[in-house]
């Protein structure tokens, strides 16, 4: 099978049952965003050595294209997160966040290249969010992928600064008066 198959080359893709719709519809815009922020935690995967924290990434990354096909697909049966993955991803919050001092101003992303994807990657799951968020009121899996998106991004916040601690790097606080 070729992996080009031509179909695409007038500005149209197919979502899962067929229907084509514009490349720019909000479905796609939703769901390519979110494949952007599965690439992003993937870069983060391979760049640390932390098992737990790689098993944790590909669990998400594997979330991350359940949340997608939830939007690629026109069909009435799906799958989506459940209550029990956004309650995981608080636990690791939780964890993550006592090792971690409490935050006394803004920081700035930073100090470590590791961490750095970790920011860009939050950017990314915020935009996400919106995108899921713009979407009808009706579209189907929208709470729960919400929910989920706006807790990776805090999961994505605290392993930023996780990585700047297990690097022995300093956080950069942000300082209005520069």
């Amino acid at each position: 099978m070729k992996i080009y198959t031509k179909t695409g080359d007038d500005g149209t893709t197919s979502l899962v049952g067929g229907t084509r719709v514009q490349k720019d519809d909000p479905r796609i815009e939703c769901y390519g965003t979110i494949d952007e922020l599965n690439s992003y935690i993937g870069l983060i995967r391979d760049s640390i050595d932390n098992v737990e924290i790689q098993d944790q990434l590909l669990k998400i990354q594997n979330n991350l294209f359940v949340i997608g096909g939830v939007f690629a697909n026109e069909k009435d049966i799906f799958l989506n997160v459940s209550d029990e993955e956004i309650h995981l991803l608080e636990q690791h919050i939780d964890e993550i966040s006592a090792e971690l001092l409490p935050l006394k101003t803004f920081i700035l992303p930073g100090g470590h290249i590791v961490s750095s994807y970790c920011q860009i990657a939050r950017t990314v799951c915020r935009r996400a969010e919106r995108r899921i968020c713009s979407l009808d009121s009706n579209e189907r899996g929208k709470r729960l992928s919400t929910v989920y998106m706006n807790r990776l991004s805090d999961y994505l916040f605290v392993l930023a600064r996780k990585v700047l601690k297990d690097f022995n790097k300093s956080e950069i606080t942000w300082n209005p008066s520069l």
